[in-house]
């Protein structure tokens, strides 16, 4: 017994050893839009040069907006799930084209403002991760938005029915169905090729959020801004499941804290910046944070509002119910007993 003591010491500390060598020692990251500046540089890249001194884990960083390295928004959960990054942040709408389900987390219409879209978020989000990780291969780290996606358009316009006959960036499936149902034609761009579309007449509109086509410069290639919201663009950041994995517990419950606390400062910059940003593309004060331009404010109008509700119930549930019952029979029954239950909808 005595003899055997040193051989279960030895065997406990290989173990231990081995564990600890497993842990990751680098982090690839593709992040989010570099026009995003408010995001990227105040919020996103400060995280990702800091994570080793948060986790108080040795760790060499290579972080890169995803347009810098030449990656597509619609691509991120196949690059997550072969292991290309170890995190991404994925704009939801743009990715869910690869599984409708992630899109009802914020399906056009249904959560217009910050409050009705984070109480549909807390019902998704473990539904959401348990799908993630099965079809991806990929962890929640953090959900958020980008705020209230509204209306930059070139052409005058003074209400929705305006839109009529115009070519208008969509970046999700049931935003294009409310911009067919309006009788516009949806061109679905990623964020940083919106800009030089507008420029070159290649859209007519753009939906984005006020703070991202302020910082996006928008209003450069836009004259005509209507404040309707009609969703609140939500975003993730992703982990891949194999390098979530290689990290002890202890690791992992540093990792969601310090992922959470940016997760929050994201939600804090869609709740307070859009106003100000709101502010600076129609030339009025208080405009402290943003660019300073001269766009036409378009008023909106009850008639806008009753639209936009209309199509959630005509156009956006019956599509989505569509195309996210093909792939999932119960798609239907969790999204009722989720998102449906804490806005009030139900998708018979």
């Amino acid at each position: 017994m005595k003899s055997a003591l040193p051989l279960v010491f030895a065997a406990a500390f290989a173990t231990a050893s081995t564990a600890a060598l497993a842990e990751p020692t680098s982090m690839r990251i593709a992040g989010n839009f570099s026009s995003n500046t408010k995001h990227v540089d105040n919020i996103e890249r400060p995280f990702f040069t800091n994570i080793p001194k948060i986790l108080g884990a040795p760790m060499s960083i290579n972080y890169n907006p995803m347009d810098a390295v030449g990656v597509q928004a619609a691509d991120a959960l196949r690059m997550l799930r072969s292991g290309t990054f170890d995190v991404m942040s994925v704009q939801i709408g743009m990715a869910s084209r690869d599984d409708p389900f992630f899109e009802g987390v914020d399906l056009i219409g249904v959560s217009t403002n910050m409050k009705d879209l984070r109480a549909a978020v807390d019902a998704y989000r473990k539904v959401f991760d348990e799908r993630l990780q099965k079809r991806f291969n990929a962890k929640v780290m953090t959900l958020w938005p980008f705020g209230p996606q509204v209306f930059y358009c070139n052409k005058p316009i003074k209400t929705l029915d305006d839109l009529k006959g115009l070519k208008v960036r969509s970046f999700t499936p049931s935003m294009a169905a409310l911009i067919q149902s309006l009788g516009a034609t949806p061109v679905t761009l990623q964020f940083s090729e919106v800009y030089p579309a507008l420029q070159r007449g290649v859209a007519d509109c753009g939906v984005t959020s006020p703070t991202s086509g302020n910082a996006g410069k928008w209003p450069e290639v836009t004259s005509y801004f209507l404040p309707l919201s009609v969703s609140g663009s939500v975003q993730g950041h992703f982990m891949n499941l194999d390098y979530w994995n290689k990290m002890s517990p202890a690791m992992q419950q540093k990792t969601l804290a310090a992922f959470k606390n940016m997760e929050d400062q994201m939600w804090q910059l869609a709740e307070t910046a859009n106003t100000d940003a709101m502010n600076c593309n129609v030339g009025a004060e208080p405009c402290t944070q943003g660019t300073k331009f001269k766009m036409n404010l378009v008023s909106v109008t009850p008639a806008d509002d009753k639209k936009v509700k209309d199509a959630v119930g005509a156009v956006v549930l019956p599509l989505w119910k569509e195309s996210c019952n093909k792939v999932d029979a119960s798609c239907t029954a969790t999204w009722n007993a989720t998102v449906g239950k804490a806005r009030g909808y139900v998708i018979k």
